[in-house]
Protein backbone atom coordinates (compact mmCIF):
# COMPACT_ATOMS: atom_id res chain seq x y z
CA UNK A 1 0.00 0.00 0.00
CA UNK A 2 1.27 3.41 -1.27
CA UNK A 3 1.49 5.77 1.68
CA UNK A 4 0.68 9.46 0.56
CA UNK A 5 -0.27 10.92 3.57
CA UNK A 6 2.21 12.06 6.41
CA UNK A 7 2.15 13.13 9.82
CA UNK A 8 3.98 16.67 9.04
CA UNK A 9 1.07 17.41 6.36
CA UNK A 10 -1.79 17.19 8.34
CA UNK A 11 -4.19 19.93 9.70
CA UNK A 12 -7.01 20.23 12.06
CA UNK A 13 -10.40 18.37 10.68
CA UNK A 14 -8.57 16.73 7.89
CA UNK A 15 -9.49 13.15 7.71
CA UNK A 16 -7.35 10.44 7.87
CA UNK A 17 -7.03 7.39 5.59
CA UNK A 18 -3.30 6.05 5.89
CA UNK A 19 -1.07 3.16 7.25
CA UNK A 20 0.99 4.46 10.37
CA UNK A 21 3.58 2.74 12.76
CA UNK A 22 2.19 2.18 16.13
CA UNK A 23 5.09 3.09 18.56
CA UNK A 24 2.84 2.78 21.49
CA UNK A 25 -0.59 1.43 22.45
CA UNK A 26 -2.26 0.95 26.04
CA UNK A 27 -5.62 1.07 27.34
CA UNK A 28 -6.87 3.46 30.00
CA UNK A 29 -10.52 4.24 31.66
CA UNK A 30 -12.69 7.14 31.09
CA UNK A 31 -14.78 9.37 33.68
CA UNK A 32 -17.54 7.12 32.22
CA UNK A 33 -15.98 3.58 33.08
CA UNK A 34 -15.36 2.72 29.70
CA UNK A 35 -11.93 1.53 28.28
CA UNK A 36 -10.74 3.66 25.36
CA UNK A 37 -6.73 3.17 23.35
CA UNK A 38 -3.92 5.78 23.64
CA UNK A 39 -2.28 5.56 21.34
CA UNK A 40 1.12 6.96 19.26
CA UNK A 41 1.11 6.53 15.86
CA UNK A 42 4.30 7.40 14.11
CA UNK A 43 5.65 7.97 9.97
CA UNK A 44 8.86 9.00 8.57
CA UNK A 45 8.07 12.41 9.36
CA UNK A 46 7.23 12.77 13.03
CA UNK A 47 4.35 11.28 15.33
CA UNK A 48 1.15 11.97 16.88
CA UNK A 49 -0.95 11.22 19.46
CA UNK A 50 -4.18 9.37 19.00
CA UNK A 51 -7.19 8.19 20.94
CA UNK A 52 -9.80 5.68 19.91
CA UNK A 53 -13.03 6.34 22.18
CA UNK A 54 -15.13 3.05 21.66
CA UNK A 55 -14.39 -0.64 20.91
CA UNK A 56 -10.78 -0.66 22.70
CA UNK A 57 -11.28 -4.68 24.42
CA UNK A 58 -11.41 -5.77 20.71
CA UNK A 59 -8.44 -4.23 19.64
CA UNK A 60 -6.11 -4.18 22.64
CA UNK A 61 -4.10 -7.49 22.55
CA UNK A 62 -4.17 -7.43 19.00
CA UNK A 63 -2.19 -4.95 17.87
CA UNK A 64 1.06 -4.15 19.56
CA UNK A 65 4.05 -1.43 19.18
CA UNK A 66 6.04 -2.08 16.05
CA UNK A 67 2.96 -3.12 14.29
CA UNK A 68 1.92 -0.56 10.75
CA UNK A 69 -1.56 -0.37 11.08
CA UNK A 70 -4.42 0.94 8.48
CA UNK A 71 -6.31 3.87 9.92
CA UNK A 72 -9.20 5.70 9.30
CA UNK A 73 -9.95 8.75 11.54
CA UNK A 74 -10.22 12.46 11.85
CA UNK A 75 -7.46 15.27 13.17
CA UNK A 76 -9.06 16.59 16.36
CA UNK A 77 -7.16 19.72 18.49
CA UNK A 78 -6.90 18.90 21.95
CA UNK A 79 -5.15 21.84 24.02
CA UNK A 80 -3.36 23.20 21.31
CA UNK A 81 -2.19 20.03 19.52
CA UNK A 82 -3.30 17.85 17.34
CA UNK A 83 -4.59 14.53 17.79
CA UNK A 84 -6.19 12.04 15.63
CA UNK A 85 -9.03 10.49 16.79
CA UNK A 86 -9.73 6.94 15.29
CA UNK A 87 -12.42 5.24 14.14
CA UNK A 88 -10.85 2.18 12.83
CA UNK A 89 -7.84 0.49 12.54
CA UNK A 90 -6.42 -2.95 11.12
CA UNK A 91 -3.09 -4.59 11.50
CA UNK A 92 -1.45 -4.68 7.93
CA UNK A 93 1.17 -7.82 6.48
CA UNK A 94 4.95 -6.81 6.23
CA UNK A 95 4.33 -7.19 2.43
CA UNK A 96 1.70 -4.35 2.34
CA UNK A 97 4.11 -1.75 3.32
CA UNK A 98 7.22 0.12 2.77
CA UNK A 99 9.21 0.07 5.81
CA UNK A 100 10.79 3.32 4.73
CA UNK A 101 8.01 5.29 5.05
CA UNK A 102 8.30 4.42 8.77
CA UNK A 103 11.87 5.10 10.00
CA UNK A 104 13.04 8.65 10.95
CA UNK A 105 16.13 9.48 10.11
CA UNK A 106 19.18 11.60 11.40
CA UNK A 107 19.70 14.64 8.88
CA UNK A 108 23.27 13.15 7.13
CA UNK A 109 23.95 9.83 6.22
CA UNK A 110 25.27 7.22 8.52
CA UNK A 111 28.34 6.74 6.38
CA UNK A 112 29.46 10.54 5.59
CA UNK A 113 29.03 11.05 9.69
CA UNK A 114 31.12 7.69 10.46
CA UNK A 115 33.72 8.80 7.85
CA UNK A 116 33.99 11.91 9.52
CA UNK A 117 34.36 10.33 13.15
CA UNK A 118 37.36 8.66 11.90
CA UNK A 119 39.51 11.45 10.19
CA UNK A 120 39.20 13.32 13.54
CA UNK A 121 40.43 10.19 15.39
CA UNK A 122 42.77 10.50 13.14
CA UNK A 123 43.88 14.09 13.80
CA UNK A 124 44.58 13.16 17.34
CA UNK A 125 48.24 13.52 19.05
CA UNK A 126 48.27 11.16 21.72
CA UNK A 127 49.33 7.63 20.26
CA UNK A 128 47.51 5.58 22.63
CA UNK A 129 43.97 7.43 22.48
CA UNK A 130 43.72 6.68 18.64
CA UNK A 131 45.08 3.46 18.72
CA UNK A 132 42.26 2.34 21.38
CA UNK A 133 39.67 4.53 19.12
CA UNK A 134 40.21 3.03 16.19
CA UNK A 135 40.21 0.06 16.89
CA UNK A 136 36.83 -0.04 18.95
CA UNK A 137 35.74 1.70 15.71
CA UNK A 138 36.77 -0.47 13.06
CA UNK A 139 35.51 -3.31 14.85
CA UNK A 140 32.55 -4.52 12.12
CA UNK A 141 29.76 -5.16 14.77
CA UNK A 142 30.00 -2.10 16.11
CA UNK A 143 30.50 0.23 13.17
CA UNK A 144 27.25 -1.47 12.25
CA UNK A 145 25.33 -0.86 14.80
CA UNK A 146 26.67 2.85 15.49
CA UNK A 147 25.14 3.91 11.90
CA UNK A 148 21.94 2.28 12.83
CA UNK A 149 20.83 3.08 16.59
CA UNK A 150 19.30 5.40 18.31
CA UNK A 151 20.54 7.44 21.20
CA UNK A 152 17.21 7.24 23.27
CA UNK A 153 14.05 5.25 23.74
CA UNK A 154 11.70 8.39 22.53
CA UNK A 155 13.31 11.67 23.20
CA UNK A 156 17.56 11.77 23.22
CA UNK A 157 18.35 11.80 19.40
CA UNK A 158 15.55 9.33 19.43
CA UNK A 159 15.54 8.45 15.43
CA UNK A 160 17.80 5.94 13.05
CA UNK A 161 21.33 7.04 13.19
CA UNK A 162 20.81 9.34 16.27
CA UNK A 163 23.62 7.84 18.70
CA UNK A 164 26.13 8.74 15.44
CA UNK A 165 24.37 12.01 15.33
CA UNK A 166 25.10 12.77 18.88
CA UNK A 167 28.88 11.46 19.26
CA UNK A 168 29.83 13.43 16.00
CA UNK A 169 28.47 16.25 17.05
CA UNK A 170 29.77 16.21 20.65
CA UNK A 171 33.14 15.07 18.90
CA UNK A 172 33.02 18.51 16.97
CA UNK A 173 32.15 20.59 20.14
CA UNK A 174 35.36 18.63 21.48
CA UNK A 175 37.60 19.26 19.16
CA UNK A 176 36.49 23.27 19.03
CA UNK A 177 36.43 23.69 23.09
CA UNK A 178 39.36 21.74 24.43
CA UNK A 179 42.10 23.97 23.23
CA UNK A 180 39.58 27.19 24.52
CA UNK A 181 39.59 25.84 27.92
CA UNK A 182 43.42 24.70 27.69
CA UNK A 183 42.39 20.90 28.72
CA UNK A 184 43.53 17.76 26.74
CA UNK A 185 41.95 17.70 23.58
CA UNK A 186 42.34 13.18 23.26
CA UNK A 187 40.97 12.67 26.38
CA UNK A 188 37.90 14.79 25.45
CA UNK A 189 37.59 13.39 22.32
CA UNK A 190 37.83 10.09 23.26
CA UNK A 191 34.77 10.93 25.99
CA UNK A 192 32.84 12.18 23.39
CA UNK A 193 32.78 8.92 21.55
CA UNK A 194 33.12 6.57 24.01
CA UNK A 195 30.18 7.83 26.69
CA UNK A 196 27.64 6.85 24.78
CA UNK A 197 28.43 3.98 22.42
CA UNK A 198 27.50 1.26 24.52
CA UNK A 199 23.92 2.40 23.64
CA UNK A 200 23.85 0.09 20.85
CA UNK A 201 23.77 -2.89 23.59
CA UNK A 202 22.06 -1.06 26.24
CA UNK A 203 18.57 -0.76 23.23
CA UNK A 204 17.26 -2.42 21.00
CA UNK A 205 17.34 -2.16 16.99
CA UNK A 206 14.89 0.75 15.78
CA UNK A 207 12.54 1.68 15.05
CA UNK A 208 10.73 0.93 18.30
CA UNK A 209 12.79 0.86 20.76
CA UNK A 210 12.86 -0.76 23.94
CA UNK A 211 16.14 -1.63 26.69
CA UNK A 212 17.78 -5.41 26.15
CA UNK A 213 18.23 -7.18 29.02
CA UNK A 214 21.73 -6.25 29.62
CA UNK A 215 20.44 -2.96 29.04
CA UNK A 216 18.15 -3.05 32.18
CA UNK A 217 20.90 -5.28 33.78
CA UNK A 218 24.19 -3.23 33.40
CA UNK A 219 23.94 -0.20 31.70
CA UNK A 220 25.79 1.71 28.70
CA UNK A 221 28.37 3.14 31.30
CA UNK A 222 29.42 0.02 32.80
CA UNK A 223 29.26 -1.86 29.51
CA UNK A 224 31.59 0.96 28.23
CA UNK A 225 34.48 0.31 30.96
CA UNK A 226 34.37 -3.08 29.89
CA UNK A 227 34.45 -2.27 26.16
CA UNK A 228 38.06 0.15 26.82
CA UNK A 229 39.50 -2.84 29.28
CA UNK A 230 38.95 -5.42 26.25
CA UNK A 231 40.23 -3.11 23.81
CA UNK A 232 42.94 -1.20 25.93
CA UNK A 233 44.13 -5.06 26.78
CA UNK A 234 44.92 -5.57 22.70
CA UNK A 235 47.48 -2.66 23.04
CA UNK A 236 51.34 -3.28 24.05
CA UNK A 237 51.55 -1.03 27.00
CA UNK A 238 48.67 0.46 26.95
CA UNK A 239 49.39 3.07 30.03
CA UNK A 240 47.70 2.19 33.12
CA UNK A 241 47.15 6.00 33.84
CA UNK A 242 45.63 6.98 30.87
CA UNK A 243 42.97 3.95 30.47
CA UNK A 244 41.66 5.22 34.22
CA UNK A 245 41.08 8.57 33.27
CA UNK A 246 39.52 7.24 29.99
CA UNK A 247 37.15 5.31 32.88
CA UNK A 248 36.38 8.28 34.70
CA UNK A 249 35.37 10.73 31.89
CA UNK A 250 33.04 7.66 31.16
CA UNK A 251 31.68 7.21 34.91
CA UNK A 252 31.16 10.46 35.38
CA UNK A 253 29.41 12.17 32.17
CA UNK A 254 25.58 12.17 33.68
CA UNK A 255 27.22 14.59 35.87
CA UNK A 256 25.54 14.50 39.46
CA UNK A 257 24.82 11.41 41.43
CA UNK A 258 21.09 12.01 41.29
CA UNK A 259 21.17 12.49 37.62
CA UNK A 260 22.55 8.57 37.78
CA UNK A 261 26.35 9.36 37.54
CA UNK A 262 28.49 6.78 39.71
CA UNK A 263 31.25 9.54 39.91
CA UNK A 264 31.19 13.72 39.41
CA UNK A 265 33.70 15.14 37.33
CA UNK A 266 36.93 15.28 39.02
CA UNK A 267 38.93 16.53 35.75
CA UNK A 268 38.35 19.36 33.38
CA UNK A 269 38.37 16.35 30.80
CA UNK A 270 35.69 14.76 32.38
CA UNK A 271 33.83 17.67 33.36
CA UNK A 272 33.68 19.20 29.73
CA UNK A 273 32.58 15.81 28.51
CA UNK A 274 29.66 16.39 30.28
CA UNK A 275 29.05 19.71 29.69
CA UNK A 276 29.02 18.96 25.88
CA UNK A 277 27.33 15.51 26.07
CA UNK A 278 24.33 17.86 28.14
CA UNK A 279 24.48 20.53 25.52
CA UNK A 280 24.09 18.40 22.86
CA UNK A 281 20.83 16.28 24.05
CA UNK A 282 19.55 19.48 24.94
CA UNK A 283 19.55 21.65 21.47
CA UNK A 284 18.92 18.05 20.07
CA UNK A 285 15.86 17.88 22.21
CA UNK A 286 14.64 21.79 21.10
CA UNK A 287 15.57 20.89 17.77
CA UNK A 288 13.20 17.83 17.65
CA UNK A 289 10.53 19.77 19.38
CA UNK A 290 10.57 22.71 16.91
CA UNK A 291 10.29 20.33 13.85
CA UNK A 292 7.25 18.03 14.91
CA UNK A 293 5.34 19.81 17.56
CA UNK A 294 1.80 20.11 16.14
CA UNK A 295 0.66 23.28 18.67
CA UNK A 296 -0.64 25.56 16.51
CA UNK A 297 1.27 29.58 16.53
CA UNK A 298 4.91 30.28 17.44
CA UNK A 299 4.70 28.08 21.03
CA UNK A 300 5.02 24.11 21.78
CA UNK A 301 2.40 22.43 23.84
CA UNK A 302 4.23 22.23 27.34
CA UNK A 303 7.26 19.72 27.00
CA UNK A 304 7.13 18.05 30.10
CA UNK A 305 10.92 16.45 30.15
CA UNK A 306 12.08 19.98 29.35
CA UNK A 307 9.82 21.43 31.92
CA UNK A 308 8.74 24.26 29.93
CA UNK A 309 6.92 25.62 26.68
CA UNK A 310 9.25 26.23 23.58
CA UNK A 311 8.82 29.40 21.15
CA UNK A 312 9.50 27.53 17.91
CA UNK A 313 9.61 30.31 15.41
CA UNK A 314 12.97 31.96 13.78
CA UNK A 315 14.43 35.11 15.76
CA UNK A 316 13.61 38.52 14.06
CA UNK A 317 16.91 39.02 12.18
CA UNK A 318 17.79 42.38 10.66
CA UNK A 319 20.76 42.36 8.65
CA UNK A 320 20.79 46.59 7.32
CA UNK A 321 19.36 49.14 9.47
CA UNK A 322 15.84 50.39 9.12
CA UNK A 323 15.09 52.93 6.94
CA UNK A 324 13.43 55.62 8.73
CA UNK A 325 10.93 55.96 6.19
CA UNK A 326 9.95 52.85 5.30
CA UNK A 327 10.17 51.73 9.36
CA UNK A 328 7.81 49.01 10.15
CA UNK A 329 5.27 49.66 12.45
CA UNK A 330 6.11 48.39 16.55
CA UNK A 331 5.77 44.25 15.94
CA UNK A 332 3.11 42.63 18.38
CA UNK A 333 5.08 40.65 20.83
CA UNK A 334 4.24 36.90 20.83
CA UNK A 335 2.05 36.03 23.93
CA UNK A 336 3.42 32.78 25.07
CA UNK A 337 0.47 30.78 26.33
CA UNK A 338 0.63 29.74 30.38
CA UNK A 339 2.87 26.82 31.00
CA UNK A 340 2.09 24.88 33.86
CA UNK A 341 3.60 25.73 37.13
CA UNK A 342 7.82 24.84 36.88
CA UNK A 343 8.79 22.61 39.75
CA UNK A 344 11.76 22.13 41.61
CA UNK A 345 15.12 23.93 40.70
CA UNK A 346 13.29 25.94 37.89
CA UNK A 347 11.61 28.15 40.40
CA UNK A 348 15.09 29.45 41.68
CA UNK A 349 16.93 32.52 40.63
CA UNK A 350 18.97 31.88 37.86
CA UNK A 351 22.38 30.69 38.88
CA UNK A 352 25.79 32.66 38.17
CA UNK A 353 27.81 30.20 36.64
CA UNK A 354 26.89 27.97 33.30
CA UNK A 355 28.04 24.77 35.11
CA UNK A 356 25.40 25.91 37.83
CA UNK A 357 22.83 26.40 35.31
CA UNK A 358 23.44 23.11 33.18
CA UNK A 359 23.10 21.42 36.93
CA UNK A 360 19.93 21.56 36.99
CA UNK A 361 19.09 19.45 34.09
CA UNK A 362 19.21 15.54 33.19
CA UNK A 363 20.18 14.34 29.90
CA UNK A 364 17.46 12.28 28.69
CA UNK A 365 16.96 9.05 27.35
Amino acid sequence: MNKTQFINQLGSKDDVLSPFLVKYINSAEGKDGKSYLNIILADKSGEIEARKWHGAETIIGQIRSGDVVIVNGKINQFQGRLQLIVNELSKLGEEQFNREDYIQKAGSAPEKMFQELLEIVDSLDEVYIKDLLNSILHDPEIARRLKIWQAGKSIHHAYQSGLLEHILSCTKLAVILSPHYKVNKSYVVAGCILHDLCKIYELTEGPVVDYTEEGKLVGHLVKGLEIVDHYAAKIKNFPYNMKMHIKHILLAHHGEYEYGSPKIPNTSEAYLVHLIDLMDSKMGSLEQIKKHDSSTGHWSGFVKHMDRIVYKSELPSFTHYVDEDKKPSPAVAHEAPQAPKASGNNNKELKSSLGNLLKDFKVED
